[in-house]
Formats: structure tokens, C-alpha cells, sequence
């Protein structure tokens, strides 16, 4: 029997993979798509990161999380993080309540007056005072599931790609099967962090709602203009410059309900428009006639709370709400602590929100 059985090779299954193969458990990762696919939500060459949460217990596990990426590149060699310095702007009532909670976390920031932003950062507008914090930037997602990879498997995990799991069955507190097209893997435990196929693949349900979003590059007018990672509260839009393909922009949990399994990945056309409008609006370093669409999905909880939670011989990781690549190496060590026996924060427990699996 195996030890644990990491279902699904996305960012949150690789890093669990890496997280339990450091402490010495046989753990066997487990991947329906081949290596690279875009099918989820992992894919793709950037993603924000940052401390700037207005709870505490989210600016904490993304300071794990700075902690863990820097081990991550220091184990496999590889760039992924690049702090590039971010900025949150728009609605004050949105704002001024994450700029005292990393205050009170001690977490550096500063107020920049609109004039003063909009001098330092030409490409974005400004209609009030912007707040920046330097310890953001951007994370390489394509490579970072990589290292993770690389990571478990110097540590002794078995990665096996295109590899679809059918069933979970729970046979015990300590036992769980996991049926393949190849037969069934006997695990102590089993880890289920397949995002948009959460629901289909576990034997209890939960509330979550898939979204295919559409965020879109937009090609700089200038390649001297200085951009950070950014976000309009209020607008709920999020952007970053992406090296060689544009400034990434993209409205926050605005797509269709699909199914992970019939999804077309085509731009939905009212969707489209209107993130070109605020383009046209609200980016002006941008061309808004360049957008080059990006098909992914979101996986959302009632709350946008992650699913980080045990029960029997399953510890499910789930629910990442579009914001939880961020915190991709702290989840993985969550989960690693949930399969240990610990108990994990009452925030993304099935308790907190009703389940009771």
C-alpha cells in the first residue's frame, strides 16, 4: 500500500507531491492531461503574487509561501518569482482596509498620490490616491508546476502524466482506492486537487462553480514604460506585464459556467468587449485592439475561500477561488500536514462551510 496518491498535477497537486516526498512518505502523483497541457487552471506564464490581503491569515500563509517559492528555485535552479512591485487602486472603501491590515502585519507599503502614481507608472490611469507595495510581482505558472515536479521527484515521488483517475473509493479511516484505466492503487491516503473536476471526482459533494475566464495580453504601446502588477478595486480587474507576450489583463470571476470537460476555450464576445473597453479606459500604455485571449477556468466556493480539509483517508484541495496560485507552495505544505494527522485553519475547512462529508 501506498503511502499517499496525489491526484491531479496541477500547481496544488505537484506542490503537495513535493511537500509530502520532503518528509519521507511514498507518494505516487497522479495526472489525467500529458505535461504542459492548458486544459485547468496551472497553465500559462504569469500569475500574480503578493502579501496584500485585508485578513491576516491570508497575508500569513502568502509569507509561507514567499518563504517556500525561494526554496523552490533554490532546489531546481529555476527563476519563478520576480518581484516587480504591485499596486491596489480604485474604490477606497475596497483599499484602505488592505493597506491597515499590512500595516498591521508590518508588511511595507506606501500611499502614492494620483498625480504621483500616474507619473510613475504611465501605462495605467488613475482617478485617486494608489497604494504600492514592493513585495509583489509575478510568478512563471508553466514553470513553477515544473520545479514542483522536479522537486517531489528528487525527493522520490513517482510522477505519472495522462494517467486519468475514474474512482475514488474510501475504505477505511487509513485505506482509500484509486481506480485508473491501468487498475487500483491502494493509498493510506489520497489527495484530490483536480480543481475544475473536483465535483465529479469525489464521492461526497461540495459548492463549488466552474467559470471559464478570459483575461487577454494587450501589446505595450512603449517597452520603456514600467509596469506592476496591478489591481482596480471596485472594476474588479487584475493585470501584469507578461515578458514577451504583453501586459496581461483580465476581469475577476465575470465568465460562464462550464463543464471542465465540454469547455470551448473560444472568448465569450460581450466579455471580450468589455475588457477591451476598460482597456481603452483605464490602460492607456496598452493597445486595446491587440488583446490575444487566455482560456482558464476558476473554480470558486460561495465565500472565494479555499477547501484545504481532511476526512477519512482524503485530504481535498480545492476551491482556489482565481487568487490561490500565490500561496501554491504553503497549500502544498497544508495538505502535507493534513495527511500527517494535523488539523488545518477552521477558514478552508469543510466545517466552515457547512459540509459534512
Amino acid at each position: 500500500m501506498i503511502d499517499v496518491v496525489v491526484v491531479g498535477g496541477g500547481a496544488m497537486g505537484s506542490a503537495a507531491a513535493w511537500q509530502l516526498a520532503r518528509r519521507g512518505k511514498d507518494v505516487l502523483l497522479l495526472e489525467r492531461f500529458a505535461p504542459g497541457h492548458h486544459q485547468g487552471a496551472s497553465h500559462g506564464a504569469s500569475r500574480i503574487f503578493r502579501l496584500v490581503y485585508a485578513e491576516p491569515d491570508y497575508i500569513a500563509l502568502a509569507r509561507r509561501a514567499l518563504t517556500l517559492w525561494s526554496e523552490l528555485e533554490s532546489a531546481t535552479g529555476t527563476d519563478l518569482l520576480d518581484l516587480t512591485g504591485g499596486v491596489d487602486h480604485g474604490d477606497p472603501a475596497l483599499v484602505e482596509p488592505i493597506a491597515a491590515a499590512m500595516d498591521a502585519a508590518g508588511v511595507p507599503g506606501q500611499w502614492l498620490a494620483r498625480d504621483e502614481a500616474a507619473e510613475r507608472w504611465p501605462g495605467l490611469r488613475f482617478d485617486g490616491p494608489a497604494f504600492f507595495h514592493p513585495s509583489t510581482g509575478r510568478v512563471h505558472a508553466d514553470h513553477a508546476v515544473t520545479a514542483l515536479q522536479a522537486a517531489a521527484a528528487s525527493q522520490g515521488a513517482v510522477v505519472k502524466h495522462e494517467t486519468p483517475v475514474r474512482h475514488i473509493v474510501v475504505r477505511g479511516n487509513d485505506h482509500a482506492e484509486v481506480v485508473t484505466d491501468d487498475g487500483v492503487v491502494h493509498a493510506r491516503r489520497v489527495v484530490v486537487a483536480v480543481g475544475a473536476w473536483t465535483s465529479k471526482l469525489l464521492p461526497f459533494p461540495v459548492s463549488l462553480t466552474v467559470t471559464q475566464e478570459q483575461p487577454a495580453h494587450f501589446t505595450p504601446l512603449s517597452e520603456d514604460v514600467r509596469w506592476p502588477s496591478f489591481i482596480h478595486h471596485g472594476h474588479e480587474v487584475y493585470g501584469m506585464l507578461t515578458p514577451g507576450e504583453g501586459v496581461k489583463v483580465g476581469l475577476h470571476g465575470t465568465g460562464i459556467p462550464v463543464d471542465p470537460d465540454s469547455r470551448d476555450f473560444a472568448a465569450e464576445p460581450s466579455r471580450a468587449a468589455q475588457l477591451a473597453d476598460y482597456v481603452r479606459s483605464w490602460v492607456p500604455g496598452v493597445d486595446p485592439a491587440t488583446a490575444a485571449p487566455i482560456s482558464c477556468t476558476y473554480t470558486t466556493t460561495p465565500t472565494s475561500d479555499f477547501i484545504v480539509d481532511r476526512t477519512g483517508p482524503l485530504v481535498v484541495a480545492a476551491g482556489f477561488s482565481g487568487h490561490g496560485f500565490k500561496f501554491t507552495p504553503a497549500i502544498g505544505e497544508l495538505v502535507a500536514d493534513l495527511a500527517g494527522g494535523a488539523s488545518g485553519p477552521h477558514r478552508f475547512s469543510f466545517a466552515a462551510r457547512d459540509v459534512h462529508p
